[in-house]
């Protein structure tokens, strides 16, 4: 395991160069709004109001349309993405946390934490397709790359509900350690990573077999065991890396996307949470909730480059190709 790097405060003169222009969304839990983000210029250009605490928010495939989940307003807003107008709602189920969209943009499967519910929803339409019981406190959501499998995992019953997308029926049910918090296909979809918050592990899992192949650990010199709480997960669209934002550990880890091993630990800002690839895959946004800014890695030299303040309690990222 290599040197922990230096923080993002040090290293905050050093800037990458984007291959193409992206434009960078992030939401401000507490502040009720969106800050906006020049992603060559990496300075914010906006701040759009929007409902009462916002988390996660996703973009549309085509980049026209920001879906924000604003949880305690019990809806989904429709952001212009160009515009940055505020298009009408979605009716999201209670208390919507985490969604994703099918890879068409057809369908927006909202995890309804208060209601033990995944709601559904035709983008076109605007209305509920289906509603979907599921485990106490959904959260995670995951769709594989086909648009066949749906993942959502719920905190308190501890499992990945595996969920066929043509008939909305749960498939099957794979347990998983304490709190899980997110769900990740491989671009291939022959794995999926499910982080655990409080059990602190990444289950790598087979999804035609519906079984943990593997566990992935933390382990940080310094840093107590129980700061160490995996939540947002990305992957390289080769499959040959994996970042694991470890929450109140201020830590992005890098995993090897073959042995699954712990390759680095990155120092970013304080309580990480989401993350976000640019559209060339050259930097890594993360979000963090007590610092109340963004982190900026290089992907390639797996160093932090950037860090930018943003609204209160930033939570979810979402990023557009201009």
């Amino acid at each position: 395991m290599r040197k922990l790097l230096a923080s993002a405060a040090l290293l905050g003169l050093a800037a990458p160069v984007p291959a193409g222009a992206y434009t960078v969304f992030v939401s401000n839990e507490r502040g009720n709004s969106v800050s906006v983000i020049d992603g060559e210029t990496m300075e914010v250009t906006d701040t759009i109001d929007v409902g009462q605490r916002p988390r996660g928010i996703i973009m549309s495939p085509d980049g026209a349309k920001l879906y924000i989940l604003a949880s305690d307003d019990d809806t989904v807003q429709v952001l212009d993405a160009a515009t940055h107008e505020i298009l009408g709602t979605l009716p999201s189920g209670p208390d919507p946390e985490l969604g994703v969209l099918t890879p068409d943009g057809s369908i927006l499967y909202v995890a309804n934490e208060d209601d033990n519910l995944v709601t559904a929803i035709d983008t076109a339409s605007g209305t509920v397709k289906a509603e979907i019981p599921v485990g106490i406190e959904p959260e995670g959501m995951g769709v594989s790359p086909d648009g066949k499998i749906l993942v959502n995992t719920s905190e308190t019953t501890n499992m990945a509900h595996f969920i066929d997308t043509g008939t909305d029926e749960i498939v099957a049910n794979v347990l998983v350690d304490q709190r899980p918090r997110f769900a990740q296909f491989t671009d291939d979809g022959r794995l999926l990573f499910v982080s655990a918050e409080i059990g602190g592990t990444v289950s790598v899992i087979d999804p035609e077999k519906h079984e943990v192949i593997h566990k992935i650990g933390f382990e940080v010199p310094g840093v107590p065991k129980e700061a160490l709480q995996p939540v947002g997960v990305r992957v390289t669209k080769d499959g040959k890396k994996i970042f694991v934002a470890l929450g109140p550990a201020n830590r992005v880890a890098v995993v090897d996307g073959e042995s699954f091993e712990v390759e680095e630990y990155l120092l970013v800002g304080q309580r990480v949470w989401q993350l976000a690839f640019s559209p060339d895959e050259k930097q890594l946004w993360t979000t963090n909730g007590i610092s109340n800014d963004v982190s900026v890695i290089d992907v390639d030299d797996l160093k932090v480059v950037k860090s930018i303040q943003v609204g209160e309690q930033p939570w979810g990222v979402a990023i557009r190709a201009d």
